[in-house]
C-alpha cells in the first residue's frame, strides 16, 4: 500500500471528518438580520468596533451538536465545548454572548445575512472556506485513528489494516480512509455499532476522528478500547466570520491565546474530552 495514497487519504478524511458537511452554504437564503456587524460603504473593517460599541457577541451554534453545542438532557441550558469556549472568549473581549441557534444547513447563510457576528461550531478550516470566509486561530486540533481492542497489538498503523476487516460508515470520510488503506469493510450505521463490533471481536477495527472516541469515552466504559494509530495530518477547527471581519478574527484569536496561557481551554478541554484538545 502507497504510503503517498495513505496519507492522500488521511488528509481528506481529516480535514472534513470533523466538519459538519453541507452544500454550499452560500446558495442558501436567509431574510434575518440583526447581528452588530456592518459593511461601511468606504469598506472599511468594523467588526470589532461594532462589537464593542454594542456589548454583545452574537454567536451562530447548532445547539444540536453534543459535545460541542447542546442542551443537556435535551431542553436544559445551552452547552458544550464550543459554547463554553466562546463564552470565554466574549468575557476576554469584554462582551456578552448571544446565541442563536441554527441548523447546520443554514449557518453560513445566516452569517452571511449578518443574524450574527460569528460561527462556533466545529467550522473546520478549508481552502475552499478560507475563500468564503474569515477565521480565528484554530480552538480545536483532531486526528483520525484507528480504534481496536485494548488487548490486540497486531495493529499499529493504517498499513496493518490491509486485509483487515473495519466497521466503517458508508457515507463516512473513514470509509474512503479504510477502502485505501486495504481494509474489508463491514458496514455500519454509527459509531456506536462501530465499537460494539470492535468489543465482539466481530471487525477488528474502525477508523474515526480522536474527538469522537475521547468523547465516548468520557461517557463510557472504554477499557475494552485503545487507539492503535492516528493520521499524522491535522483536522483544525476555529470561528468563522464573515469575509473581511479581520479585526474582530484578530482580536478573538488574541483572546484564545490568553486563554490558552492562563489554562482556561486546557480545563474546558479536559472537561468534555479528558484531554486537552485546544492545540
Amino acid at each position: 500500500m502507497s504510503k503517498t495514497l495513505l496519507r492522500t487519504a488521511a488528509v481528506a478524511a481529516a480535514a472534513l471528518a470533523l466538519a459538519a458537511c453541507a452544500a454550499d452554504p452560500a446558495t442558501e437564503n436567509s431574510s434575518d438580520t440583526g447581528s452588530t456587524q456592518s459593511t461601511p460603504s468606504d469598506g472599511a473593517d468594523t467588526s470589532l468596533t461594532d462589537i464593542q460599541d454594542a456589548g454583545v457577541l452574537v454567536v451562530g451554534t447548532e445547539g444540536t451538536y453534543r459535545p460541542f453545542s447542546f442542551h443537556e438532557d435535551g431542553s436544559g441550558d445551552l452547552t458544550g465545548y464550543d459554547v463554553e469556549v466562546v463564552t470565554a472568549v466574549a468575557e476576554e473581549l469584554g462582551v456578552d454572548v448571544e446565541f442563536q441557534e441554527t441548523q447546520w444547513d443554514a449557518i453560513f447563510a445566516g452569517l452571511a445575512a449578518g443574524r450574527f457576528d460569528v460561527i462556533a461550531n466545529q467550522v473546520s478550516i478549508t481552502p475552499d472556506r478560507e475563500e468564503a470566509y474569515t477565521f480565528s486561530a484554530p480552538y480545536t486540533v483532531s486526528t483520525g485513528v484507528i480504534v481496536v481492542r485494548a488487548d490486540d497489538d497486531s495493529i499499529t498503523s493504517f498499513e496493518d489494516l490491509d486485509g483487515r476487516t473495519t466497521a466503517q460508515s458508508l457515507t463516512s470520510n473513514w470509509h474512503t480512509l479504510a477502502q485505501e488503506s486495504g481494509a474489508r469493510i463491514e458496514a455500519i450505521e454509527g459509531w456506536a455499532q462501530a465499537v460494539a463490533l470492535v468489543e465482539q471481536s466481530r471487525v477488528d477495527a474502525t477508523i474515526n476522528d480522536k474527538l469522537t472516541f475521547l468523547d465516548f469515552a468520557q461517557a463510557n466504559d472504554a477499557s475494552g478500547l485503545k487507539i492503535a494509530a492516528e493520521t499524522q495530518e491535522q483536522s483544525l477547527s476555529a470561528f468563522a466570520f464573515a469575509q473581511g471581519s479581520t479585526s474582530l478574527a484578530d482580536a478573538v484569536s488574541e483572546a484564545l491565546a490568553s486563554l490558552a496561557q492562563d489554562g482556561t481551554l486546557a480545563e474546558i478541554s479536559e472537561k468534555y474530552f479528558g484531554t486537552d484538545v485546544s492545540s
